[in-house]
C-alpha cells in the first residue's frame, strides 16, 4: 500500500508550458541567438534547464551557462503570470493530504522556483519536501531526487508513487524502484509515456485518487 506520492512539477502539478516557451524565447531573442519552433522547446521541459538549451539550440559550455543566466533572471517577469495549476490539483492534493500520505516534490527545476512558485500557487503547505535540480547530485532521469527524498523522509521505495508527465519523469521513478504515474494532460501524450510500461497513466490528476 502506497505511504507517499512524489510529484513532478512542470506539466503536472501546474501548467507552465507557455511561460516556460515565452522566457526560452526572450532569452535567445535577448542573446542574439536564432529562434526554435514553440514544439522543440516543448519536448525538452523535465530536463534540467542545461539541456533544454542543449536539446533544443544545440548550446554547450559558456553559451549554454550564459543562455540558462539569462533565462533565470527574464522568468520572473515574463514566465511567472502565465502560470497556472491544473484542473483537479488543488482537489487532489488535498484528498491525499486528508488520508495521511506524505506529498512531496521532486522536479528538473531549481528549489528558489519551485518554493516561489508553489506558494504563488498555494499548494507549498501540502508537501512535506520540495526538492529541485540543486539538490541532488543528478537530474533527471536518474533517480538521485527522488532517492534523497526517500532518505530525508524515511521512506521505502515500495510505499511510493512518482507522478510526472514525462518519460524522464518515469524513469527516475522506477531507477529509484518506485511505482509510477504517467499524466497525459501535460507535455507528453499517453503512447509515449507508455514506452516506460508506468503501473497507472491518468488523464486527471483527479483519477490519482481512485487508484491508490
Amino acid at each position: 500500500m502506497a505511504k507517499a506520492v512524489f510529484f513532478d512539477f512542470d506539466g503536472t502539478l501546474a501548467d507552465t508550458t507557455a511561460g516556460i516557451v515565452a522566457t526560452f524565447k526572450a532569452t535567445l531573442k535577448e542573446l542574439g541567438l536564432p529562434e526554435v519552433e514553440d514544439d522543440a522547446v516543448i519536448r525538452t521541459i523535465g530536463l534540467p534547464l542545461t539541456g533544454n538549451f542543449r536539446v533544443a539550440c544545440g548550446l554547450e559550455g559558456e553559451e549554454n551557462e550564459r543562455a540558462c543566466a539569462t533565462y533565470r533572471r527574464l522568468f520572473p517577469e515574463v514566465g511567472t503570470g502565465k502560470i497556472v495549476l491544473y484542473d483537479g490539483v488543488m482537489d487532489t492534493l488535498r484528498i491525499l493530504k486528508d488520508r495521511g500520505y506524505i506529498l512531496a516534490v521532486a522536479s528538473s527545476r531549481h528549489l528558489k522556483s519551485l518554493v516561489s512558485l508553489s506558494e504563488m500557487l498555494g499548494i507549498k503547505d501540502f508537501f512535506s519536501e520540495i526538492y529541485g535540480v540543486d539538490c541532488a547530485p543528478r537530474p533527471k532521469p536518474a533517480p538521485d531526487t527522488v532517492l534523497g527524498l526517500l532518505d530525508v523522509l524515511g521512506l521505502a521505495a515500495e510505499d511510493t508513487i512518482v507522478v510526472g508527465d514525462t518519460v524522464f519523469d518515469l524513469q527516475m521513478g522506477h531507477a529509484a524502484g518506485c511505482r509510477v504515474c504517467g499524466v497525459t494532460y501535460g507535455n507528453q501524450q499517453r503512447e509515449q509515456l507508455a514506452t516506460e510500461s508506468p503501473e497507472f497513466i491518468v488523464d486527471n490528476l483527479r483519477n490519482l485518487t481512485q487508484l491508490i
